[in-house]
């Protein structure tokens, strides 16, 4: 048995995601605890692939799209939910896209539609969906900010500055909703191993430097970004908001590491 706060029975977590395997890994480490979760995608296919994994681990679920740069699609993502499952209690921000460009040749459409998606896109399902918690007294929002939060990450200046900016939204919300009962933190993944960057960190000199500022001398398992997730969404950070909770293997900390 887990402790008793870290219970999910009875929550209802929507996940917003877009292509990448850790949206789904945090949707599944949700439901273990018992919540019922809601995994949209901008790709319906996505979306339908999400919801019968959830589906297969014995909790509720619903089959539906959505675009985080569209507000009427938030909305009809929260109206649906609350229809099928009677209301959202966590929400968890994971779309975001990224592009390396150097900064010199970055079109004025490059960078907005990253900002868009990260940035504004992040803000308006927190206003979607946080006004919703806000009438019920209740909430739990994680946003999914990164190691470009704190520190520039090379020729993706757009990004970093979204991430950045995600960061400071996390904080400004969580004061503005403290008093209602929202808790709204951040958690900032350090440089997890996945299928879509293996040849990356694999097979490049950027991977090479990822693996030598991390003290622990290895990438991270989808699978140890579950407690931080677990944790935020629960009763058991229920004094918790406005923090950027770390888990990157100890890179963020390191200075000379040999």
């Amino acid at each position: 048995m887990g402790h008793p706060q870290l219970d999910l029975t009875n929550k209802i977590a929507v996940v917003i995601g877009g292509t990448s395997v850790s949206c789904l890994a945090l949707a599944k480490c949700l439901a273990i605890p018992r919540a019922d979760v809601v995994a949209p995608r901008r790709l319906a296919e996505l979306a339908r692939s999400a919801t019968q994994e959830i589906r297969a681990l014995g909790r509720r679920s619903i089959e539906i799209s959505c675009d985080v740069t569209d507000e009427s699609s938030l909305k009809e993502l929260l109206n649906a939910t609350c229809s099928a499952l009677g209301g959202v209690q966590i929400l968890v921000n994971c779309a975001g896209i990224t592009k390396r460009t150097p900064t010199l040749e970055v079109s004025d459409a490059e960078w907005n539609r990253i900002v868009d998606t990260n940035l504004n896109g992040t803000l308006r399902a927190c206003r979607v969906v946080g006004r919703h918690m806000i009438e019920r007294g209740y909430g739990r929002i994680i946003n999914i900010a990164s190691l470009a939060s704190f520190v520039a990450l090379y020729e993706v200046a757009a990004y970093s500055a979204s991430k950045a900016a995600v960061a400071s939204l996390t904080k400004s919300l969580a004061i503005e909703w403290a008093s209602h009962g929202v808790c709204v933190n951040a958690i900032a993944p350090g440089v997890f191993r996945t299928a879509l960057n293996s040849a990356l960190l694999d097979g490049t000199e950027r991977g090479k430097e990822y693996l030598l500022r991390t003290p622990m001398k290895r990438f991270g398992k989808l699978d140890e970004l579950v407690g931080a997730a677990v944790f935020l969404a629960s009763d058991a950070a229920s004094f918790v908001t406005g923090q950027l909770l770390v888990v990157d293997g100890g890179l963020l900390a390191s200075g000379v590491n040999q």
